[in-house]
């Protein structure tokens, strides 16, 4: 009896698996909720992308509605790289950046140093330093005009009360516009970029600079072999935030000098605007955004190659 109660091998089965689990119908639920973030996103950035890209390649004056889009293939290119004020607005995206990130950063780093260390009542000090950068970039450019005057100014009325026959004059000098608007966009960031610093700062442990006095080092090789290299992430942050930060830069030019005197000032982004939305030349702004873009995308690659070989 006991062996006709027993299985035939090979006859039992196990239950089949459910697909529908409470952890999939979880993750469904989860889904449902994110897709119309996710079709919007892909809307609003794959399709604008591919649509800029299309557009870069064709002829289109912006009032003359979506009919009146010819492709005309590489011509826009072709007609940017022919553009000497394209190479001019190259020519001042570099100067800007060389003056508004490494300058700063290194001015920063510094100037972090020394509150975290030899200052009293750091909390001030970082409320004092933070609020030009939280404040409205237009109302600094308009304060920052008026210390600029070339007779009126209290910069240059300082620089002839000291015996300097000739200041510069600044935003209104092909020479000195550039550098003006680079003293206002660096002054204006300094703040942001202390606070980043002094918040790394307090991640570096007492002890290894204790360790490095009871070595011997002073205060200058402590900086630079224990504070500059424990760093390093940080420091790569901003570079990397700050520059593309200054190929974006346009609302301080287009207030202050509008890209003149005679182009001296002008950048990629106000290239673009002004054949955008001043000339109505959606293509060619289209095809000067996409030259932005690769700029853009080097030189972050480039800094990415030297941190991973560092």
């Amino acid at each position: 009896m006991e062996a006709a109660k027993q299985p035939v091998p090979g006859t039992h089965r196990e239950p089949r698996k459910k697909f529908w689990t409470p952890h999939r119908k979880d993750a469904l639920i989860g889904w449902l909720f994110l897709a119309p973030e996710i079709i919007g996103m892909l809307f609003l950035n794959v399709f604008a992308l591919g649509f800029s890209l299309y557009l870069s390649l064709s002829k289109w004056d912006l009032l003359s509605g979506v009919k009146g889009i010819k492709f005309i293939g590489i011509g826009n290119y072709v007609k940017l790289l022919q553009d000497p004020t394209i190479l001019q607005a190259v020519k001042n995206n570099v100067f800007y950046m060389i003056m508004t990130v490494p300058i700063p950063i290194a001015i920063a780093l510094v100037m972090a140093v020394l509150i975290h260390n030899s200052v009293f009542f750091k909390d001030y000090f970082k409320v004092a330093f933070f609020i030009p950068y939280i404040s409205s970039i237009i109302a600094i450019a308009a304060v920052w005009s008026a210390l600029f005057h070339p007779s009126l100014g209290p910069i240059n009325q300082f620089l002839m009360d000291i015996g300097l026959s000739n200041p510069p004059k600044w935003l209104v000098d092909p020479k000195t516009s550039l550098l003006s608007i680079a003293i206002i966009s660096s002054w204006a960031s300094l703040g942001y970029t202390i606070i980043i610093y002094m918040a790394g700062l307090t991640n570096i442990s007492n002890e290894i600079y204790e360790a490095a006095e009871i070595d011997g080092a002073n205060s200058f090789k402590k900086f630079f072999s224990i504070t500059v290299p424990m760093l390093r992430s940080t420091t790569f942050f901003l570079l990397i935030t700050m520059l593309i930060g200054s190929f974006k830069v346009f609302d301080i030019i287009a207030y202050l000098t509008e890209g003149g005197p005679n182009n001296s000032s002008t950048v990629l982004v106000f290239r673009i605007y002004e054949e955008g939305f001043k000339y109505y030349n959606m293509g060619y702004a289209s095809a000067i955004s996409w030259l932005l873009f690769a700029i853009i995308g080097l030189l972050t690659a480039l800094t990415w190659k030297m941190r991973n070989e560092d």
